[in-house]
């Protein structure tokens, strides 16, 4: 990004355990279907989805969990669990909120990219509000694949290369830099990689967007 301000131009937000601690519902679910299948499910296994479109997970869980259950059923099964759980509360992650009002009080235009389907994500965008919502529902390929931060910038008129992602997992850090953002990684449930374009830090508590548009070279010629 060679832009002099100090704001890139858009900020694409990864939600499960990026903006909501989800990432605890998932796993309940997950472990309550393998006990239902009398099957064995280990925090490697949980560990291994994390950040994962959904049927690419339900297919791997229905690979180690057996059954009559198609992927679909498996989606539906864990993923109603965690709406009907993010109607009832949404526990924010550290400093997310203060980013996002920080950023629209700027006039920074953001967006939500998650691979939680719409119904999921719901109560998430309406208790904060994006400009653009990209779901895993609403794209042919998930994370990894760069598609979902491309059609979010996309849908913001803007270039990925002049957005900032910040993301919690892997496997969303590598489709938005795959899409050529700039990415603030934030650790959550699995670790991070350091990477070209990326920004690995502990928490947002305390950060501020300036804070971020340094760590992503921005306001300087």
């Amino acid at each position: 990004m060679n832009s002099p301000s100090k704001h890139p131009k858009a900020v694409l937000w990864d939600m499960d355990g990026t903006l909501v601690d989800t990432e605890p519902m998932w796993i309940a679910g997950e472990h309550q279907l393998a006990e239902d299948h009398g099957a064995v499910w280990t925090e490697e296994d949980s560990l291994h989805l994390v950040g994962s479109d959904l049927l690419v997970a339900a297919r791997y869980i229905k690979q180690r969990i057996g059954g009559d259950m198609t992927p679909e059923d498996i989606v539906d099964f864990l993923g109603g669990r965690v709406a009907t759980a993010l109607r009832r509360q949404q526990e924010w992650r550290p400093g997310a909120r203060e980013l996002i009002e920080e950023y629209r009080a700027a006039g920074v235009p953001q967006a939500l990219v998650t691979m939680s389907y719409g119904y999921i994500a719901e109560p998430v965008v309406d208790a904060l509000g994006f400009e653009a919502v990209v779901t895993g529902d609403s794209v042919t390929q998930g994370k990894p694949h760069p598609e979902p931060y491309l059609k979010a910038a996309e849908l913001l008129g803007v270039r990925a290369e002049d957005c900032i992602a910040i993301e919690d997992s892997r496997t969303g850090a590598a489709s938005a830099n795959a899409a050529g953002c700039f990415v603030i990684a934030v650790p959550h449930a699995v670790a991070v990689p350091e990477a070209p374009f990326r920004a690995v830090v502990p928490t947002l508590a305390g950060l501020t967007a300036d804070h971020l548009g340094r760590l992503a070279g921005l306001g300087h010629e």
